[in-house]
């Protein structure tokens, strides 16, 4: 949240007590500063890493990065969809197979496409949380799951997919069972009836290319005794 502040801070900038003195278009303001989590380092930290990359790229390379982003797509803050530049496409591949734990492509790959995952039964009662794909891949060679999932919402809440974030990541996925309890609980903290609904999404990685399928998503509502509401993920958006 930001607040414009008196004529006291008028040359302030930076932080200090958890707020961030700042200046945007000839305008001060003074705004709540972020406290960034070891994911969102992690993901900073991978960011950097490409952008430096990109500039020791050879012109050659580079040519050939944004000759392979005049075929793909990406999409706006709005959801329409726009054109992506050469380092657009470098980062947004890149980015995964350094996540996935592989070394960042200097040169384009040819990319396969990624099939989406099936739907799923996600399981919370109790201490018990698991999530299960409802079909198997065709081909699951240097395939990664990632499973996003959100805080417990208020019974209210009929739709949060949005506030998930990654709890895990499972390479060569199948239809077997996962266990993402002690996941969740990590990130999250445990279930309550309180809050008890949790909003999943979940979709694959190809750790070889980059590419990432579309969006899958679901819903369950935890429950202490046993009797489980579980909505698999039938709902899917591009990714």
């Amino acid at each position: 949240m930001k607040y414009i502040p008196s004529i006291a801070f008028e040359e302030m900038s930076g932080s200090a007590k958890g707020v961030t003195a700042a200046k945007m278009k000839s305008r001060k303001y003074i705004r709540n500063r972020s406290v960034r989590t070891s994911d969102q380092a992690k993901v900073k930290g991978i960011f950097k890493q490409l952008t430096s990359q990109w500039k020791s790229l050879t012109p050659a390379q580079i040519l050939a990065w944004n000759k392979l982003a005049l075929s793909q797509e990406g999409r706006s803050v709005l959801g329409t969809k726009a054109k992506i530049s050469g380092s657009n496409l470098f980062t947004r591949l890149n980015y995964w197979i350094v996540a996935c734990g592989g070394t960042a492509l200097v040169n384009p790959p040819a990319l396969v496409g990624v099939e989406s995952p099936s739907s799923a039964t996600v399981v919370a009662s109790g201490s018990v949380m698991t999530f299960k794909l409802d079909q198997d891949l065709h081909d699951n060679g240097g395939i990664f799951l990632v499973i996003e999932a959100s805080e417990g919402q208020s019974n209210g809440v009929s739709r949060a997919h949005n506030k998930a974030v990654s709890i895990k990541m499972v390479e060569e996925p199948s239809d077997a069972v996962i266990d993402i309890a002690a996941d969740y609980i990590a990130k999250h903290g445990a279930p309550n009836a309180g809050a008890p609904k949790i909003f999943f999404r979940y979709y694959f990685v190809n750790s070889a290319t980059g590419e990432k399928s579309g969006t899958m998503l679901a819903e369950v509502k935890w429950t202490a005794d046993g009797e489980n509401s579980n909505e698999g993920g039938d709902d899917s958006a591009s990714g």
